[in-house]
């Protein structure tokens, strides 16, 4: 059940609607063949490892992280194809929460004289499932969001030179490719003008779609994220706006959505976040500065919060603190993971909600 969850991390924020499945076939002690759900969710994992396998299958046993799907969409039941195979045994972690298939598998596979396990890894792979838990429950999407800050946790370096390592910046492509969308501020995007994709080599097709908030439409227009809207679909929440910049954006393909504010003149995160599960994203990663993360932060809508430490002291040339931040919101919080140490500096990994 370990390797068929590392087979699902492979596709984790991917896969679109579908949960990121993982799927491991044994045969005689030994591992005939593995799959993962496609990108953009079909065929399903468990269809991939039965295809791509090269010996018989007949008296296997597979091993599936999440309960194989017993109806009709657009791709046939898995159930069916492992009856067809006729597989052994079936092991599975936890139910899916989909009301289509929760608790309906075991009772077609039992009725085919299948062996049925499930419940394998399931504290583990419950919460390798919660942003489609929360997908499926008709909750808010799930965020994790990110900073980065100096050993005396600042935030920002003056000079505009990086504050962490290449190892932390890659660990942070690495995130991105995990989620189906990033989502920022215009003040980001003219600040330290990012791309906001995966930059490492063989993912580079697994960037998330950038998201940026930006009520007056203030973005820059020679902004990297904008040379690279046609390649990579961008999305802008917006409130007012300027018609030749207007014009602009859509001759670049960029998706514009016009949203309310509240009173102050302000975004409501929440109706921001119910509009972002509506255009199909379910896993978010925030990639913002303080001001935005801290709102956030306050209106209790991150999920998991990943900090990277640099080695080094900013000082006189640091702004922009978020030792205070810390301990209002993530003192006394229980770590997700170990504290990664990336060749100096180091992740932290806080489980919000």
């Amino acid at each position: 059940m370990n390797l068929a969850l590392k087979q699902a991390y492979k596709v984790l924020g991917n896969t679109k609607k579908n949960p990121a499945v993982g799927c491991v076939i044994v045969k005689n002690n030994s591992m005939i063949s593995a799959g993962s759900t496609s990108i953009y969710g079909r065929p399903h994992a468990e269809q991939n490892a039965i295809n791509c396998c090269r010996r018989k299958i007949r008296n296997s046993v597979i091993y599936i992280t999440l309960e194989p799907c017993s109806h009709y969409g657009k791709t046939h039941p898995c159930v069916k194809k492992i009856i067809k195979k006729q597989i052994r045994k079936v092991v599975f972690s936890i139910n899916d929460p989909d009301i289509r298939s929760f608790n309906k598998s075991t009772t077609q596979l039992k009725k085919s004289k299948i062996i049925v396990e499930s419940g394998v890894l399931k504290n583990k792979v419950r919460n390798f499932y919660k942003s489609y838990f929360n997908f499926k429950k008709k909750s808010l999407p799930y965020v994790t969001a990110k900073i980065a800050a100096s050993k005396d946790l600042y935030t920002n370096q003056k000079d505009g030179r990086w504050i962490t390592n290449e190892s932390s910046r890659a660990r942070v492509h690495l995130m991105r490719s995990q989620h189906d969308c990033i989502l920022t501020s215009y003040k980001t995007i003219n600040s330290d003008n990012p791309k906001l994709t995966c930059r490492i080599n063989g993912l580079s097709y697994l960037s998330p779609t950038p998201i940026i908030l930006d009520k007056k439409i203030s973005i820059s227009i020679k902004s990297n994220i904008l040379k690279s809207s046609n390649s990579n679909r961008t999305i802008i929440f917006y409130n007012n706006f300027n018609k030749n910049k207007l014009k602009f954006l859509q001759k670049n393909k960029v998706k514009l959505i016009k949203m309310p504010t509240d009173k102050r003149g302000f975004f409501d995160l929440t109706n921001i976040l119910n509009k972002i599960k509506l255009l199909g994203f379910s896993r978010i990663f925030l990639e913002s500065g303080l001001n935005l993360t801290r709102q956030f932060l306050k209106e209790g809508l991150i999920n998991d919060f990943q900090l990277f430490i640099s080695n080094k002291k900013l000082g006189k040339n640091g702004s922009n603190n978020i030792k205070k931040t810390m301990k209002t919101f993530l003192q006394n919080k229980k770590f997700i993971k170990p504290r990664v140490n990336l060749y100096g500096d180091k992740l932290i990994s806080y489980r919000l909600k």
